[in-house]
């Protein structure tokens, strides 16, 4: 018997006021209920009740003992409800990881309307360009933008996908005439967007019979940030892959035309990582959930307006 179940015994034994009483409140045998405090002063070295065949009072250090017990029975009490609260009402900390990018363009919108719904939780959301361990580093939940992932024991929830389509300067155009086909990106300078799982000088197009454009001449860019590819194509320095939410103020303002309208880039799927199913905390339940509703419906506003950016796509269908 571990030392906080010897504690409850002692104490329902004052309770009650008998051993007998206690006993029969703990479904246990009153020799058991006995026992149980004998060994426990044995092993404080002190005595805690006195007993006669009629009367039982508690000593001095019992009265002690007594109240110690109490304030730590409540602690103890306290805490389990409190952790078990958090598997069904979102509140506290809760720490997220993201890829720059998507964090920046949609997680941290979609953050702030979920902290609308579920005010008492308070989000850490850290940014950086790599997919994190989140059990050594002490997150909650990661968000990962990837084609695929790697084999792990972690949980992955798909709560979206994002494609990329390839821009270029009109200064750029003006001075190289478009391309009409992939075929022809070879007569261009290309720059490249370097992702985790995405092959440098390779450009993996859906939906194309040549789906695979590999790149003939050396790249003058090398980026691992979109935002910083997006400024060197608006500089003219050439085409280049950018994921809708970054293109899509260059092509508001037209400091940025997409190439071959017709064709997009394999797109990426959007996962949300986290420890375990079993005993979930509400908050990563309740945010994971939020993402796995509102994050394809935001993707979705997004291709509608790229849509109506260009006119020349209105008539292509919509990926699932």
């Amino acid at each position: 018997m571990d030392t906080l179940d010897t504690m409850r015994m002692f104490v329902r034994v004052v309770e009650a006021g008998s051993f007998t009483k206690a006993a029969g409140l703990a479904s246990v045998t009153t020799p058991q209920m006995s026992r149980a405090i004998t060994d426990l002063e044995a092993r404080l070295h002190t005595r805690l009740l006195h007993r006669t065949t009629r009367h039982m009072s508690l000593t001095e250090a019992g009265e002690r003992y007594l109240q110690h017990c109490e304030q730590i029975l409540a602690h103890v009490d306290l805490a389990e409800a409190e952790a078990a609260g958090a598997g069904a009402q979102p509140s506290g900390k809760l720490r997220v990881h993201a890829t720059t990018g998507f964090g920046a363009h949609h997680l941290a919108p979609l953050i702030a309307r979920y902290n609308k719904r579920f005010p008492e939780v308070l989000i850490e959301l850290v940014l950086a360009q790599r997919v994190p361990d989140i059990i050594e580093e002490g997150f909650d939940v990661a968000v990962v933008v990837a084609r695929e992932l790697a084999d792990s024991a972690l949980v992955s929830q798909r709560i979206g996908s994002l494609y990329t389509i390839l821009c270029a300067s009109p200064g750029y155009l003006a001075r190289h005439p478009a391309p009409a086909n992939i075929a022809d990106l070879n007569q261009h300078t290309c720059l490249q967007l370097v992702l985790p799982d995405m092959p440098n000088g390779q450009w993996h197009f859906d939906a194309v019979d040549e789906p695979v454009f590999r790149h003939m001449r050396p790249s003058p860019l090398t980026v691992n940030v979109a935002e910083a590819l997006a400024g060197s194509i608006r500089e003219g320095m050439g085409i280049g892959p950018l994921p809708l939410s970054v293109a899509l103020p260059g092509l508001r303002d037209g400091s940025l035309v997409r190439v071959l309208p017709t064709h997009r880039l394999r797109a990426n799927n959007i996962y949300a990582l986290y420890g375990s199913r079993r005993y979930l905390d509400a908050k990563i339940k309740t945010l994971v959930e939020f993402l796995r509703e509102h994050t394809p419906l935001a993707l979705a506003d997004e291709e509608r307006e790229m849509m109506a950016l260009c006119p020349s796509m209105a008539n292509e269908a919509l990926e699932p």
